[in-house]
């Protein structure tokens, strides 16, 4: 029996239904592909898209703004706000058009209706750059210091890229009170991008005071501060000349530090160095590291700087001493110690005799002139002439004032 076709089963007005719905199914995912295609062209070539489709609400507002920052005269702007009310028709949340018709307004001096369109546009969508561009200037022009950085905060938050062009305006404006105070209370709340900022300020920061402000003011609020940038701070206090500031700073992170002797005999501070703390320096080849306690040097024959600390001594004596291991040169070739003032007059050496000399002891003192703020105390490796390297451990060491 032969068998009987399936559409010969369906009723006439069936089957003109079945075909009316595959027709619409055809038809709605020849225009979803469309849709999708054209936003994707208007991306790049926002002209084209809308030459394409100039119905679709998104396609046409990218055509206005577009139209808006290629216009050089008034009837381009005009142009770019018909597009856009046209776009707003089609999609009534298009942000994209809101913010076109926002920049006009403006442009013609109508801030209460710019407000209110960028306004609109800010509660469509946190995400459109244009906008909350428009807010932060608004905010700064009419002097809310706290709308302004809400809205660095939630552009940062948003599109993180943006710190290339927020960091470096931040960073100029910490040098006004209001701007460094509103700042703390935004850091404190432990933004994304705090850590950022921080390590931005303190390595570009050219206003000392203003830093230490700043830092000062994260401190009091309880606000943590990786030690790599209190580090940087701390040295970009000091690069400036801010001696003062720079201490003060420092004895609050590092309870018990006194300025009239060095700091971490020891060497057991795990913390990340400032110059204030214990800095070695690998010249020429050297080896040098703090470990367990102890520093460790293995230096070539060319010699060379092996670990320093920045010192803010008062004028006055002072007394270096220490113990060391290991070290097996005489006195006339083995390392020493010296105090230099940061012009680089050097104040004294002080030999490290070999370790079987007094048991590894070593002594002497330096005088600290009135004209010399800041001193560098520094390990440094003399030069010889035999192929062999210089080895050893300083165990402990401090230079204090005298009585």
């Amino acid at each position: 029996m032969a068998r009987q076709n399936p559409l010969t089963r369906w009723p006439p007005a069936e089957w003109a239904g079945r075909v009316a719905l595959a027709l619409a199914v055809l038809a709605v995912g020849y225009y979803g592909a469309l849709y999708s295609a054209v936003q994707a062209i208007a991306i790049t070539d926002p002209v084209q898209a809308y030459r394409l489709s100039p119905r679709i609400g998104p396609v046409a507002a990218l055509y206005a703004e577009y139209l808006s920052e290629s216009a050089v005269a008034a009837s381009g702007q005009r142009r770019a706000a018909t597009v856009a009310q046209m776009a707003l028709r089609r999609d009534q949340t298009t942000v994209t058009a809101l913010a076109v018709l926002g920049i006009n307004a403006d442009s013609r001096g109508d801030k209460p209706t710019a407000r209110r369109l960028f306004g609109y546009a800010h509660m469509l969508s946190r995400r459109d750059l244009l906008t909350q561009l428009w807010l932060i200037q608004d905010a700064v022009d009419r002097g809310q210091v706290a709308q302004a950085l809400h809205h660095y905060d939630i552009t940062l938050r948003v599109i993180p890229n943006m710190w290339e062009m927020f960091f470096p305006v931040l960073t100029a404006a910490i040098s006004t009170p209001q701007v460094r105070a509103g700042l703390i209370q935004l850091l404190a709340q432990r933004p994304p991008w705090s850590d950022g900022l921080m390590v931005y300020i303190a390595g570009h920061g050219h206003d000392p005071v203003a830093l230490y402000d700043l830092f000062v003011g994260l401190q009091r609020a309880h606000v943590a501060v990786v030690p790599t940038t209190q580090a940087a701070a701390i040295n970009a206090l000091l690069s400036a000349g801010q001696a003062d500031a720079a201490w003060a700073y420092y004895a609050g992170i590092r309870p018990g530090a006194t300025r009239d002797r060095s700091r971490d005999p020891h060497f057991t501070s795990s913390q990340a160095p400032s110059l204030l703390d214990w800095v070695t320096v690998n010249d020429n080849g050297a080896a040098a590291n703090i470990n367990g306690g102890l520093f460790d040097f293995t230096a070539p024959a060319s010699g060379g700087s092996l670990l320093q600390q920045y010192q803010l001594f008062a004028p006055g004596n002072y007394q270096l001493e220490g113990h060391s291991s290991g070290i097996s040169q005489a006195v006339d070739s083995a390392p020493y110690w010296t105090l230099t003032c940061r012009d680089g007059r050097e104040l004294g050496r002080i030999a490290v005799s070999g370790s079987t000399n007094a048991g590894g002891r070593f002594v002497g003192t330096f005088v600290v002139p009135a004209d010399c703020p800041i001193q560098i105390l520094t390990l440094i490796a003399k030069a010889s002439d035999t192929a062999f390297s210089v080895t050893g451990q300083i165990h402990d060491v401090r230079l204090a004032r005298q009585p």
